[in-house]
């Protein structure tokens, strides 16, 4: 009973409007109260909480996404990316799906991503005579990539929490990113053929091709080295995002130059707003967790899953279930910090690696980004293009179908997840 007592409290405070950092802090801190614990456990969750040198590439790798998206980076990979496949079948929304998926490489945010790709790809889409639904649902799903394909910040958020590698984690997303984008684009090529009315992409030149693959070649390198320099051992993921920070000032400042001094102000901005929003939501889900932990409400439930759950597939097909309604309800990053402490305590019971639940619990977080009413992309996709929530929803639909046939594929074939990190 106390269990499902605190799991309401939490559920009523956040349905209320209580911000999920305060809801989180504030309850945790109520209940270590009630038991009596010192109130200064609190302050201490905090302070362990934000106090961890893997933390500070989140607001490294927000500052340089936000750099590269202020600096025009999107409009110019998703130009070089049209040149190359534009004129094949559904040419535009495989462009509009590989940028997404370079980009993602770049910025770990699906917000970011969606939000870059869609301001010049929507217009173009449109234009060409691709359905409004079927457009809009191409870039709420690509965006979704952002988290998925490393670099990816929840990664970062899930390596803190549960003290897996990130490097693991990141190399681990690797092979379910690109399996994800390949369903993304076979679909589109298909629905493409079904739909006659699209008018063609001209094939471009070899001039063309040149031209513009030369203003998007440093955006491609710079995803290049993040992504090397993490997997080589060269950099621990904290450095790579000093280094891709970097390296954005300098493609969009001194190559591209497209960078104005207001422009890198108001990515300095935008990152610090986020970055507070996300350190606040860590730090008020570690008091909550410390809490629940004193409460022994995470063996309670491991106790539970094991006298009633005997298998990890019943136990991954239940926590799925429970993901998709909550998703409907709860951003990702709140959904991870919010599930992940009741769960995690029940991996070592049915023998889940902790490496490949971390994947799929991202993609299974993927899809409260595109479902109504709480879907982060389905918000910026409005933003961006217009269009009513309804009609966005209905378009992403069919990609939200495939997403979750990439959770049932690594769930019926593991290596997809496990391969790269423990064996390449």
């Amino acid at each position: 009973m106390t269990t499902l007592a605190i799991l309401a409290a939490l559920f009523a405070l956040l349905l209320i409007g209580v911000p999920v950092a305060f809801a989180l802090g504030g309850l945790g801190m109520i209940l270590l109260a009630l038991a009596g614990f010192s109130p200064l456990m609190a302050p201490a969750g905090f302070l362990a909480a934000v106090d961890n040198f893997v933390l500070v590439a989140v607001p490294l790798f927000l500052l340089m996404a936000n750099v590269m998206l202020k600096g025009g980076a999107g409009r110019d990979l998703f130009a070089a990316v049209q040149a190359l496949v534009g004129h094949l079948p559904g040419g535009l929304a495989v462009a509009t799906i590989v940028s997404c998926g370079v980009f993602a490489a770049i910025s770990g945010s699906s917000v970011a991503t969606a939000a870059t790709i869609g301001t010049v790809a929507i217009p173009e889409m449109i234009s060409r005579g691709y359905a409004r639904g079927f457009t809009y649902g191409v870039l709420a799903a690509g965006g979704t990539l952002g988290i998925l394909i490393p670099p990816s910040l929840v990664l970062i958020i899930y390596g803190v929490i549960t003290e897996e590698s990130v490097l693991s984690l990141f190399l681990a997303g690797i092979g379910p990113g690109l399996l994800m984008m390949l369903l993304f684009i076979v679909f589109s090529i298909l629905h493409a053929r079904t739909q006659p009315g699209l008018q063609k992409v001209p094939r471009a030149n070899w001039a063309e091709r040149w031209r513009t693959g030369r203003r998007a070649l440093p955006t491609v390198a710079l995803a290049l080295v993040v992504i090397t320099g993490i997997y080589r051992g060269w950099t621990t993921p904290t450095e790579a995002a000093a280094v891709g920070f970097a390296g954005a000032l300098f493609i969009t400042a001194v190559v591209l130059r497209t960078l104005s001094l207001r422009d890198f102000w108001e990515a300095v901005v935008q990152s610090m707003r986020t970055t507070v929003v996300i350190l606040l939501i860590v730090a008020g889900a570690k008091v909550f967790g410390k809490a629940i932990t004193l409460y022994r409400i995470p063996q309670d439930i491991s106790a539970f899953i094991t006298a009633n759950i005997d298998t990890a597939g019943l136990f991954i097909l239940a926590v799925s279930g429970v993901l998709l309604v909550m998703g409907l309800f709860m951003e990702s990053l709140s959904l991870l910090l919010v599930m992940l402490p009741v769960l995690v305590g029940s991996l070592a019971v049915l023998g889940i690696a902790p490496i490949w639940f971390g994947i799929y619990f991202v993609i299974m977080i993927e899809c409260a980004l595109v479902t109504p009413p709480v879907g982060l992309n389905l918000y910026v996709i409005q933003a961006v293009g217009g269009g009513s929530l309804a009609e966005i929803a209905r378009g992403v639909l069919p990609f939200l179908a495939l997403m979750l046939l990439t959770v049932l594929v690594i769930v019926l074939v593991p290596q997809v997840v496990l391969w790269i990190p423990f064996h390449l």
